[in-house]
């Protein structure tokens, strides 16, 4: 991917949030107004989805690990839920305003955010994505992620597999109703890696496909699973598989499922790759889910834009990607045989690392 010059010069600073916004503001350093952290530190910033989520808290460790590391100041932001662009952009606005180098950012909404990270990299600020890519991936100078896409084709094989010589009935639990690029690129993977026509790959829901009973949003908590599940199942009592968004999905779709008492007869496959999630995959309440690495996401953001500031280096994404892949591997106790995978013992052994 081909960065944008970065001007010599600092435009003015935007404006910083007023009070009352939905930030989550966790201060690792020297406070805001400076160009520099204590001690002449480059000043970075991490903004995540949320502050509680378990990926998410993952990826700010690492992020905090590599910049104490490399002698960064690390300043975190999260908003206040999966969609929650207008925290976002504040967040945005207060680390041009502090006189960040670099900006890492997991998008709420791919597109939406884009104007505020224009307008930081107008400011001379290096911006960086993690995990969920832009629309489009060029409005950011590079993007550590998993292959969303990837990871949910690797699942729709395996269950593709898994199901040979039953009829499927699959139901859908997705994020939202935004319909966000990270959304779309597991759903659409997921559907492909079984066989589906996908219609518009960018599209969810224009499939017509008579194997798939019904989609419905989670908001990725465990709350919003159980109770999308609940949905579906009083639609069609015979769904036998079921994608999920991320595995704290993926847990209330279990218990849904234990309720009706159709533990047995209904597959789960999801994507995240947490202990927990890990240890459900154990347990056998998830058949398979894919493992993403969110610690080296934020490690290797945080690198890249040190390395920037310091001595101008630039990362270099993936062949053939518009992304630097930081990995997925399939995680299964029931292995088949068209896919490498590992088992949940080794899944617990690297879980988010």
């Amino acid at each position: 991917m081909a960065y944008r010059p970065l001007p010599r010069h600092r435009a003015l600073a935007l404006s910083s949030a007023g009070t009352g916004l939905a930030l989550l503001l966790t201060a690792c350093g020297s406070g805001a107004g400076s160009a520099h952290g204590s001690h002449g530190q480059i000043v970075v910033g991490l903004i995540t989805k949320t502050n509680d989520n378990p990926f998410y808290v993952k990826m700010r460790e690492g992020a905090e690990k590599k910049a104490k590391e490399l002698g960064v100041d690390l300043r975190t932001f999260a908003g206040s839920g999966q969609t929650d662009n207008n925290s976002q952009v504040s967040a945005i606005e207060n680390l041009v305003a502090a006189g960040a180098k670099g900006i890492l950012i997991t998008p709420s909404d791919s597109s939406a955010v884009v104007p505020a990270i224009e307008r930081a990299r107008e400011a001379g600020v290096m911006v960086v994505a993690l995990d969920s890519p832009t629309d489009p991936p060029s409005a950011v100078d590079a993007t550590f992620a998993t292959d969303n896409r990837r990871a949910g084709q690797m699942i729709g094989k395996w269950a593709k597999e898994k199901m040979a010589g039953k009829r499927a009935r699959i139901a859908l639990l997705n994020l939202s109703a935004d319909r966000v690029k990270v959304d779309i690129l597991r759903n659409q993977g997921f559907l492909a890696g079984f066989g589906i026509d996908v219609v518009d790959p960018e599209r969810i829901g224009d499939e017509h496909d008579p194997r798939i009973v019904g989609q419905e949003v989670t908001g990725a908590n465990e709350e919003g699973g159980r109770s999308a599940m609940e949905k579906l199942l009083q639609k069609d009592s015979s769904i036998n598989l079921v994608y999920t968004i991320n595995e704290p999905a993926a847990a209330g779709a279990y218990q849904a499922v234990k309720a009706a008492g159709k533990a047995r007869d209904v597959t789960i496959v999801s994507i995240d790759g947490g202990c927990s999630g890990v240890k459900n995959v154990a347990t056998r309440a998830i058949g398979a889910t894919s493992m993403q690495f969110p610690v080296k996401m934020a490690a290797e953001g945080v690198a890249a834009v040190a390395e920037h500031v310091r001595k101008g280096g630039e990362p270099s994404p993936s062949s053939g990607q518009d992304l630097t892949d930081t990995g997925v591997t399939l995680i299964t106790d029931a292995p088949v045989a068209s896919l490498p995978s590992q088992n949940s013992h080794w899944g617990m052994a690297h879980c988010w690392g």
